[in-house]
């Protein structure tokens, strides 16, 4: 049984895996979390297999390191390339995101699914083969969306450039037919409200943050029973926010994102920097 007390730590490349901290803040109000965006190296998904995997490990390690009792990987582009490895090599749980594949070819009326990822996610093994195993239900228009994490690395979850690049990105989803489209990336999500002003109820989008919150409270009551906040001496879990990026700017879109975020409005967040060594020193290149 491990540490009711001891924190869950959640990585992303940047700031997508605040989409997944929502929810899990939502669901589990209780728990402590600890989140880093490894916003120096955002984004992952113009990175190397390679790179990917090696700077996964590093974040999970750092995590580990502060007394993590659950690694979360909130970054679709990470758990393609990297789960496996952390799962082989870490001694706790480790859970992670993956496109919502099979709800969306469940679900979808026309038979057309848009998939909206990096383009490392699109790429990936993983991916093909979740495709693979439902195409005969439905056809998959796949999309690397280019721009937008770094929009959203800025900040920026709306304006001329953003509208730009989904109006771009998704219209040609549309005229496919497509009545459902995967944000494929825990990034997109945070683009939810956009997307909706921009295309109305054009599509049906699924996004999985609230699927591994799910999964999250279910390894907590596997591990250490179910938990009783009312017992706690602090019923509402600390959040802990890091960062990688250098630069204060930086720094500042993480607070500006969580500031919009409906579960974590109501207290003010402070971001210290984290220096975790790069694989880059290793010889392994972005």
């Amino acid at each position: 049984m491990t540490n009711p007390d001891a924190p869950i730590g959640v990585f992303d490349s940047g700031l997508g895996g605040l989409s997944v901290l929502a929810s899990m803040r939502e669901r589990l109000p209780d728990q402590s979390i600890v989140y880093i965006a490894d916003s120096e190296y955002a984004p992952y998904g113009e990175k190397t297999d390679a790179f990917i995997r090696e700077r996964s490990k590093a974040i999970a390690d750092w995590l580990v390191e502060r007394g993590a009792k659950m690694i979360v990987v909130a970054c679709n582009t990470a758990t393609t390339h990297a789960i496996g490895h952390l799962r082989a090599t870490l001694t706790v749980p480790v859970v992670g995101v993956e496109p919502g594949i099979k709800p969306a070819a469940l679900s979808t009326a026309s038979g057309v699914v848009g998939v909206l990822a990096t383009a490392a996610t699109l790429r990936s093994e993983r991916l093909k083969a979740l495709i693979a195993e439902h195409e005969a239900r439905c056809r998959f228009v796949c999309q690397a969306g280019h721009g937008l994490v770094e929009q959203i690395e800025r900040g920026n979850l709306n304006g001329t450039v953003v509208d730009d690049l989904l109006l771009r990105y998704l219209t040609p989803m549309a005229q496919a037919g497509a009545d459902t489209v995967i944000l494929g990336s825990t990034h997109f999500a945070l683009l939810y409200a956009t997307i909706r002003r921009l295309f109305a109820d054009r599509f049906a989008l699924i996004e999985t943050g609230s699927a591994i919150a799910r999964r999250v409270e279910t390894l907590l009551i596997e591990r250490e029973g179910a938990a009783d906040a009312a017992a706690k001496t602090n019923p509402r879990g600390r959040l802990e926010y890091f960062s990688t990026a250098r630069s204060p700017q930086q720094r500042q879109a993480l607070l500006a994102v969580v500031r919009r975020l409906p579960t974590m409005s109501n207290v003010e967040p402070f971001v210290s920097h984290a220096d975790v060594p790069s694989p880059v020193a290793a010889g392994i290149l972005p």
